[in-house]
């Protein structure tokens, strides 16, 4: 059949002996020219923006840290402070804004330093490795206070103490039993964290307590825990818990200074509210 000798085969699969199609976007850019006009200019404003975010934050970093070298942290607020310091965890960043969603979720410095680390993580812009981080931090200022305690006599060092324990414990989300237990200097020997227990609740037994003080041949204690409801009042449970433990412990020589309630916004003492 002569008159079909130049017709095409439709029947062969497609693309076969024939130049592959172009993609219907590269037909479109070599048909339509208008296409670089549309696509460059977005590409290099794009471009511009990064440009320009990236000096105006670094810019930022070089203003700051010229005010804390100049001024110190008192011309800082708490959000520069937060700022200064995620700069080195987070180096290619604008921290201002994850520095104010911080302090906007915690409340203070001392909050998102107290905070744990799945709970750092729920803040956009903070991951493993910067709440680790932050952690860290706070592990090192906690350890700094308990240096300011060690090997002083402890009731001459009361603000430190008080430091230190607020550091350390008011910001726990459950009750932490803590007894600091001191030597006849009234200097400090060891300090152990003796329970952990739910949010209004933690199990105390006071021949525990007093063993655990012979066994250091230690001759006072004072009792901390925490309130993690935030309000440092004491409980009727706390009173009569400190009673049985100061008389479990005077028949032994040991004497009992303090019972401590550490609140997120400050403290209790017993001994100072003549409840002991």
């Amino acid at each position: 059949m002569a008159g079909s000798r130049g017709r095409k085969d439709t029947t062969s699969p497609a693309g076969v002996g024939d130049e592959p199609a172009p993609p219907a976007r590269d037909l479109l850019y070599d048909t339509d020219e208008r296409g670089h006009f549309f696509e460059q200019p977005a590409r290099t404003t794009t471009a511009k923006a990064i440009a320009l975010e990236e000096k105006h934050y670094h810019g930022h970093r070089e203003r700051l840290r010229a005010r804390f070298s100049g001024s110190g942290d008192g011309a800082l607020a708490d959000y520069e402070i937060l700022e200064l310091l995620l700069f080195r965890l987070i180096p290619r960043r604008d921290t201002k804004p994850v520095a104010k969603a911080l302090l906007d979720r915690f409340g203070t410095l001392s909050g998102v330093f107290g905070a744990t680390p799945a709970l750092l993580q729920e803040v956009k812009g903070i991951g493993e490795a910067v709440a680790l981080d932050l952690k860290l931090i706070s592990a090192v200022a906690q350890r700094t206070l308990k240096s300011e305690i060690r090997n002083k006599t402890v009731l001459a060092s009361w603000s430190s103490v008080i430091q230190y324990c607020h550091a350390a414990m008011a910001h726990e989300p459950r009750e932490q039993f803590r007894i600091l237990f001191l030597d006849k200097r009234n200097t400090l020997i060891a300090d152990e964290v003796q329970g952990h227990g739910t949010v209004d609740h933690t199990p105390v037994y006071p021949r525990e307590v007093v063993r655990r003080a012979l066994e250091l041949s230690s001759t006072a204690i004072i009792l901390v825990h925490n309130h993690p409801s935030g309000d440092p009042t004491p409980s009727r449970a706390d009173i009569d818990m400190t009673k049985t433990i100061v008389e479990t412990a005077r028949p032994l020589g040991i004497t009992v200074h303090d019972h401590i309630i550490i609140g997120k916004d400050g403290h209790a003492s017993l001994k100072g509210l003549r409840l002991m």
